[in-house]
């Protein structure tokens, strides 16, 4: 067998988007599909990832949606199988599900730190167990994790959203080290501030304020923030690199505003 036929792509290439109601997970959704894989968008509000799906397939493209909740096992199992069943053996996860509740460290309840690291670690763990074991027979694959900026600069109230995401990446730079070899590649997009429906629910005084710390410890330079698309697009050029390249980390920053440069009176 040739270099080549070894790392072909098959033609047919189905991916998984979770959290794929909203904001990067539903851009994420409609830039694989016009890139040409079948998508399988998967959340906890099934109508509205129905009406993106339809509105993928009136499009052009090849798209289901069905309900998930990826703090249940029963649910990704449930999930795995009916997109499995709809467009055939799964060969790109996109693990983007995620909550952030704001809160001092102190006074945030267990239960809610609990619940913050189910959806964004654990439920990225039950994903990895449902697809990936396919994945590794086959030789080949890609698993695509959302981590954030918060786990190599962490934000003060946002403990819990900070601890699941550099629990995450622990996780994921184990699993590349545990998958070397397999032909299946596990990549890590970070996310800086984007526009997008997490933080949506917070309450405006307290939104304000966790701003107003961000900048007091130089955490939010400019007020610039980025457009879910430009998270899908990232992910897109990760899942779709020829085979033999692995795009293992991707920083998405939003650019500072363009400065006007002001010459001095002479």
């Amino acid at each position: 067998m040739s270099a080549s036929e070894k790392y072909a792509q098959p033609d047919r290439r189905p991916a998984v988007v979770t959290g794929a109601s909203s904001g990067i997970g539903a851009e994420t959704a409609r830039a694989l599909a016009a890139a040409g894989l079948p998508v399988a968008l998967g959340a906890r509000r099934v109508g509205r990832v129905e009406e993106i799906a339809a509105a993928i397939r009136a499009d052009g493209g090849e798209a289901v949606a069905h309900p998930l909740d990826v703090t249940s096992d029963d649910s990704v199992a449930e999930f795995a199988a009916k997109v499995t069943a709809d467009l055939g053996e799964v060969e790109v996860v996109v693990s983007n599900a995620g909550v952030t509740h704001p809160g001092a460290t102190v006074d945030v309840t267990t239960e809610d730190f609990a619940d913050q690291i189910d959806v964004n670690l654990l439920g990225s763990h039950r994903l990895l167990r449902a697809f990936a074991p396919g994945m590794i027979e086959r030789r080949r694959g890609d698993l695509v994790f959302l981590s954030s900026d918060v786990a190599v600069r962490p934000r003060p109230f946002m403990g819990a959203y900070a601890a699941s995401k550099w629990g995450l990446e622990g996780m994921v730079n184990a699993l590349r080290m545990e998958l070397e070899g397999t032909g299946v590649r596990a990549s890590l997009v970070r996310p800086g501030p984007t526009h997008s429906d997490i933080g949506n629910e917070w309450p405006a005084e307290l939104g304000g304020f966790v701003l107003e710390q961000w900048v007091r410890w130089g955490l939010a330079r400019h007020p610039h923030f980025l457009e879910a698309r430009a998270l899908a697009d990232a992910i897109t050029t990760v899942v779709t690199a020829a085979r033999g390249v692995h795009i293992s980390t991707v920083d998405v920053d939003p650019e500072a505003p363009i400065e006007t440069l002001v010459e001095e009176a002479r």
